[in-house]
């Protein structure tokens, strides 16, 4: 058994697909193939159901994965952590983002980039069920989403608050005059209005149906879409108006459009900067997550800084 063949097995498990799983490592088909096959003679174990296509895992295929992706979390963290011995902090941070939370990710990103310069990264956009999951098999370095307070600590993630501050309505002015002022807007004058939402399997967009329904109100999307780039567009035009979390816009990108906060209670679930427990989280996630927290606690004590 070597490094490379546990590599093969969880580039399979994360492409489901052999020929996906050989060019995501560099080899041909054949030779992931056979070293797959290795394995399993070595370890007398069936672990791959094959059939003309990839047929997932076996029972004692699952046991094995578990335990290749800790070791290739391992062995990863390893090698980055040589590199910054020899280069300073240096490598591809891969980060697993749930949409709309109360940040803007590029805005800490460049945060922590000013201290770990060559720094970089890879963003993946999860739901908030996919990102904990994603957590957990070390398929992703940090999450930054939706979580349920109680399951953080059942699995002894470390978790950097984000600060909550509100819902607010965006909306282009000259399309929605009548909506601009300050006070906030109530439920009844929001659901009154076309909206560009997303789409409905998003967190966010489930605590809004969710809060709305509550309420005995529905809401009205006329667009909905999984890119916030699509969201923007649909509301500069005045096609609806959108809502979203104090903080997730960068308000000196869209200068046309204005804000108007909305009377809403917060979410069940919190929104967190995670990286698993300092033994398992590898020395790039553990700098990025330290540096991460110290940003936003600065954030915090100096609101608009």
């Amino acid at each position: 058994m070597d490094i490379k063949q546990l590599i093969y097995l969880c580039n399979l498990e994360r492409e489901r697909h052999f020929g996906r799983a050989a060019e995501a490592s560099f080899v041909s088909q054949p030779t992931l193939s056979m070293r797959l096959k290795n394995l399993e003679k070595e370890l007398g174990v069936s672990l791959i159901n094959r059939g003309n296509n990839f047929g997932g895992f076996t029972a004692e295929g699952e046991r094995v994965l578990a335990w290749a992706r800790e070791i290739v979390s391992v062995y990863q963290g390893l090698k980055l952590e040589v590199e910054s011995l020899k280069h300073g902090l240096n490598g591809t941070l891969r980060l697993g983002v749930v949409p709309q939370c109360s940040i803007s990710l590029a805005e800490m990103l460049k945060a922590v980039s000013e201290r770990y310069p060559h720094l970089d990264y890879r963003v993946a956009v999860l739901s908030a069920d996919q990102l904990l999951e994603a957590l957990t098999a070390h398929t992703v370095d940090i999450g930054i989403g939706f979580f349920e307070l109680t399951t953080l600590k059942e699995l002894h993630f470390q978790s950097q608050p984000l600060t909550e501050t509100g819902v607010e309505l965006v909306f282009h002015p000259q399309h929605f005059p009548k909506l601009v002022g300050d006070t906030p807007l109530p439920l009844e004058a929001v659901a009154a209005l076309p909206l560009c939402l997303a789409e409905p399997t998003r967190y966010f967009r489930r605590y809004l149906d969710q809060y709305f329904r509550e309420a005995g109100l529905t809401l009205h999307p006329r667009l909905e879409t999984t890119s916030i780039f699509q969201l923007l567009e649909g509301i500069f035009v005045g096609l609806g108006c959108g809502l979203f979390p104090h903080g997730n816009l960068l308000p000196e990108m869209t200068p046309a459009l204005h804000r108007r906060p909305i009377a809403i209670a917060a979410m069940s679930r919190h929104a967190a900067v995670v990286v698993d427990v300092p033994e398992r989280a590898t020395p790039l996630a553990q700098k990025f997550f330290d540096a991460a927290s110290e940003w936003l606690r600065k954030q915090n004590a100096h609101p608009g800084a």
